[in-house]
């Protein structure tokens, strides 16, 4: 537990580097936009192309993440949300709007935990040490979801499909969609509880 407490505070401290970095882009750094973009677009262009598939149309939405940082980086509030999850957040719902305007309907082939692959920037072996502990713990989470339960949430979160969709796409009703979801989001929630607690302490 000592191990991932340090590396929780290691993390914090990059975070706060990468917020400090978003507050001097509010007032309009474009080397602030510069460094946080060379700090972390490796994970957004990660997420972005775990959701669609294609590296051009991933590269484009990471663009215009940046460029919705720099419009609307004055609205970011620390306190609601780490930056690395407010980037996530951002490319997530840009990602999804564009496979929806392509209407690519498509069936995902890899695991959910694979997308740990790319939550945190690589750049040094303290770093990895990081992102290893991180990854083992979720992945631990992950492996106790039934294959159902973790089927329906990775729809959720890599498609954006609603429950409704779910439950169309799968052919299950829509009262065993919600429930596998909620099931699947408590035990989740509750396995990762020892990672929410390093974070907020």
């Amino acid at each position: 537990m000592v191990g991932v407490l340090q590396a929780v505070a290691e993390c914090d401290l990059r975070e706060q580097e990468w917020a400090m970095l978003i507050r001097r882009t509010a007032v309009g750094d474009q080397m602030a936009l510069g460094e946080l973009y060379d700090e972390t677009s490796h994970s957004v262009y990660g997420l972005a192309l775990r959701i669609l598939g294609d590296p051009v149309e991933a590269e484009e939405v990471s663009l215009g993440v940046y460029e919705q940082v720099w419009r609307q980086a004055a609205e970011y509030d620390s306190q609601r949300s780490r930056p690395l999850v407010w980037l996530m957040m951002l490319t997530r719902s840009r990602a999804i709007d564009r496979l929806r305007a392509l209407g690519r309907q498509r069936q995902r082939q890899e695991p959910l935990d694979s997308t740990m692959t790319f939550l945190s920037p690589l750049l040094d072996p303290e770093e990895d040490a990081i992102t290893a502990e991180r990854r083992r713990l979720v992945q631990t989470a992950l492996a106790s979801l039934s294959p159902e339960q973790r089927e329906a949430i990775e729809l959720a979160y890599f498609e954006g499909l609603s429950q409704s969709e779910i439950a169309q796409r799968l052919q299950q009703p829509l009262g065993t969609i919600k429930t596998r979801m909620r099931l699947g989001m408590m035990k989740l929630r509750d396995r990762l509880l020892p990672l929410r607690e390093a974070l907020q302490s």
